[in-house]
C-alpha cells in the first residue's frame, strides 16, 4: 500500500523568551484529522501522475480511514486498480491543515511511510498566503522512489542563503533557497541516518520527526528512530509538558539559519500544514530520466508494486494545532 500511518500530531505555539519556549496548541489524533484537515482535489501542481479525492471519496474507497482504537490515522494510495493512460493518475491524497502558525514547534510521530519505485510522498508547510514560494515553504520528509535519506528543504523567494557550513548533522545538498534558482531545488540537507525514510524506516516502525520555526533560531529540524535511546521525553510524551524548549535536544539533523535569510520577510506569517502521496513528478525524476518510463508504467500499470505506499502517523506536534496523535506547540507569546 502507498500508506502513511499518523499517530498522534503535536502543534506547539512560542513564547517570547531569548531561548524560544513552545506552549502546547493542538493535539491531532485519528478522527481529528477528517476535522482538521481539507482534503484537496486539485491537478498537482508539481504535475505529478496523480488524482487527488476529496474527503468522501477517500474514505469510501479507504484511502482515509483511522484504525479501531483512534490512535493512529492513515492516508493511503489507491494499490489495486490498473490507471488508464487517459486518465489524470492514481488516487491518492493530498490533505493541508485548517489552522496556521506564524512561529511554532511540530512533533510527528510516524510508524509508516510511502515508498516504492515512483513515489514522491511529502510532509511539509507553506504559507498560507501565498502566492507561492511568497511566505516560503518547509520541506520535513521528502524523498522519491528507493530513497533510503531523507532531505529537508527550504523554498524562498530571492535574498535567501544558508551557509554550507553550520550546526547539523546533515549535509548540505544546496545552499541558495531561492525558488527560481536551479529549477527550485532550495536548500537542501540530506540526513545521515540510514532509516530517515524509506523501507529502513518502516522496518524499524518508523520513528519521531520534529520541526521549529521561530525568528531566532529559524527552522530546525530533528529525526528519532523509534529504537533510539536517547528521544527527549518531550517528544514520547508532548501532552506532558505544558511548555517545551529544544535547547537539550541535541544537533538538529537540518538547521537553517536566519542569518543570510531574514525571517520576516520569507517565513514570517502563518504556515499550513501539508501531508501527500503523489508520483513521477516532473522536477524530480528529470535526474532519473533513463528509469522514467519505468517509473510511469509502475504508477500506472502495477498496482502490486504500490503495496507499500501508506502513511501511519502516531502522533505529530506542532506550534498551533492540537492532534492526539499529532501536537503543535506554539510559541508562547505570539
Amino acid at each position: 500500500m502507498f500508506s502513511l500511518y499518523h499517530l498522534p500530531l503535536f502543534i506547539f505555539i512560542s513564547i517570547v523568551t531569548a531561548n524560544p519556549t513552545f506552549r502546547l496548541a493542538e493535539v491531532l489524533r485519528g478522527n481529528d484529522f477528517f476535522d482538521s484537515f481539507i482534503w484537496e482535489t486539485f491537478d498537482d501542481p508539481t504535475h505529478g501522475r496523480v488524482n487527488y479525492v476529496d474527503k468522501d471519496t477517500a474514505k469510501s474507497n479507504n484511502l482515509s480511514y483511522v484504525s479501531p482504537d483512534n490512535s493512529k490515522f492513515i492516508m493511503r494510495a489507491d494499490a489495486y486498480n490498473i490507471v488508464a493512460p487517459s486518465a489524470r493518475g492514481r488516487d491518492s491524497i493530498r490533505i493541508s491543515s485548517r489552522t496556521s502558525h506564524c512561529q511554532s514547534l511540530m512533533i510527528l510521530d510516524v510508524q509508516h511511510m510511502p515508498v516504492g519505485c515512483g513515489t514522491w510522498p511529502a510532509f511539509w508547510t507553506v504559507s498560507k498566503d501565498g502566492p507561492w514560494p511568497n511566505g516560503g515553504e518547509i520541506d520535513i520528509i521528502e524523498g522519491v522512489n528507493m530513497n533510503c535519506d531523507n532531505l529537508s528543504s527550504l523554498h524562498t523567494t530571492g535574498n535567501c542563503t544558508m551557509p554550507d557550513t553550520r550546526n547539523q548533522k546533515g549535509n548540505t545538498v544546496s545552499s541558495n533557497c531561492d525558488a527560481t534558482i536551479n529549477n527550485n531545488q532550495g536548500c537542501g540537507t540530506a540526513f545521515t541516518q540510514s532509516n530517515s525514510y524509506g523501507t529502513a524506516f518502516n522496518q524499524n516502525s518508523g520513528g519521531y520527526y520534529a520541526m521549529s520555526k521561530d525568528d531566532i533560531n529559524g527552522v530546525k529540524v530533528w529525526f528519532w528512530p523509534r529504537t533510539c535511546s536517547s528521544i527527549p521525553p518531550e517528544v514520547l510524551q508532548p501532552p506532558q509538558f505544558d511548555q517545551i524548549c529544544t535547547d537539550n535536544w541535541g544537533t538538529p539533523d537540518a538547521s537553517f539559519p536566519v542569518d543570510q535569510c531574514g525571517y520576516d520577510a520569507h517565513f514570517g506569517n502563518g504556515h499550513i500544514t501539508v501531508f501527500d502521496i503523489t508520483f513521477c513528478v516532473s522536477s524530480q525524476f528529470l535526474l532519473e530520466a533513463s528509469n522514467a518510463n519505468r517509473h510511469d508504467r509502475a504508477t500506472g500499470q502495477a498496482p502490486l508494486s504500490l503495496r507499500q505506499i501508506v502513511v501511519k502517523v502516531a502522533g505529530l506536534a506542532s506550534s498551533s494545532w492540537t492532534t492526539a496523535p499529532m501536537l503543535s506547540p506554539r510559541l508562547i507569546g505570539r
